[in-house]
């Protein structure tokens, strides 16, 4: 039988740095792997369906499917995980040293919707007591530049949002004085995004907190959370003529981590052997998995986003689990 031929996108990063070499590829399938960021990626997603197979936004998935949108099934394979609301950025002259002080202050997004700026808005009501409704919302990207463009993007009452109107950008806002904060900040060349300085460049902006990586530690033991932000997806068509499709590229992402994993391994080699670190602390890094794949081990995680969404007012209700994950998956 002739291999599945598809056409697919992801972003280049170590967990899928051998699907985009060629050294890992799933059983069955020939594809053409394209690399893009994920801004202009999920952009081209969720307008025009480019691809058969890609990484996708959780928050702008979980909306369209909760509007009634059929048009993809996702794999619990997630790509990136990190404590988003420990990069807030923040003007060192704004007078903003807490969460608390974010209070009408204006405060710039990329996208409202962004699975990254749902998980800070959730940790900043959660755990600080500030509400959306408390800042001032600037968005950079326009409505037929966006994710929130195909899936009917609304402000949610009470919420005051504006549009950066281009060529402005959040960087250059934050720069003249124009924002005081970014709650999500990227500077990375794409189709969708138009800042283009990086944070350390502007000189006068700052993390929110002192110490990310402290803040990132406190989180996770107060609530047990490791915020995941992108999936993969199948076009629904392809997923039900190819029943065996969707294990078989779970298949490949995780040998494609195992890579990483090795590589890890391997690099470490030289520093046991030298007594730099002990043989038992490299078996113990090496064998955990702080990214792992999956729903049953994600299960909280991924039902506090779908929570987030509702008490957000992004999505009109809590999408089940079912709903978004290939059936086959649902027990890995």
């Amino acid at each position: 039988m002739p291999a599945l031929r598809l056409s697919a996108a992801f972003s280049r990063n170590p967990m899928t740095a051998a699907l985009h070499d060629g050294t890992v590829a799933p059983e069955g399938v020939s594809w053409t792997v394209s690399a893009l960021h994920p801004s202009e990626m999920f952009w081209r997603q969720l307008r025009f369906a480019e691809f058969d197979v890609s990484e996708m936004s959780l928050s702008s998935l979980a909306i369209s499917v909760a509007k009634g949108d059929r048009s993809w099934v996702a794999l619990p394979i997630f790509t990136t995980r990190r404590f988003f609301h420990t990069a807030i950025m923040v003007r060192s002259d704004a007078g903003i040293d807490t969460p608390q002080q974010l209070a009408g202050k204006r405060v710039g997004v990329p996208e409202y919707q962004q699975t990254a700026a749902v998980w800070s808005r959730g940790a900043l009501r959660h755990e600080f007591g500030v509400q959306p409704e408390d800042l001032r919302w600037y968005m950079e990207r326009a409505p037929e530049r966006s994710h929130g463009g195909a899936t009917s993007f609304a402000p949610p009452a009470g919420v005051e949002l504006s549009y950066i109107p281009p060529p402005e950008s959040i960087g250059g806002m934050l720069a003249s004085g124009d924002l005081d904060a970014a709650l999500v900040y990227i500077a990375d060349a794409n189709l969708v995004d138009r800042t283009r300085a990086t944070a350390a460049e502007h000189g006068r902006l700052r993390p929110l907190f002192a110490d990310p990586v402290a803040e990132g530690i406190r989180y996770h033991q107060a609530t047990g959370l490791l915020p995941v932000n992108h999936c993969v997806v199948i076009r629904a068509g392809l997923a039900g003529q190819h029943p065996w499709l969707a294990l078989n590229l779970m298949g490949a992402f995780a040998a494609a981590k195992d890579k990483q994993t090795a590589a890890l391994a391997e690099l470490l080699g030289p520093y046991r052997q030298v007594g730099g670190i002990p043989a038992a602390d490299v078996a113990q890094v090496t064998a955990a998995d702080p990214l792992p794949y999956g729903v049953t081990g994600q299960r909280q995680t991924l039902e506090t986003l779908m929570t987030y969404l509702v008490e957000q007012e992004l999505a009109p209700r809590k999408v089940d689990l079912a709903e978004l994950f290939a059936a086959s998956t649902l027990d890995i």
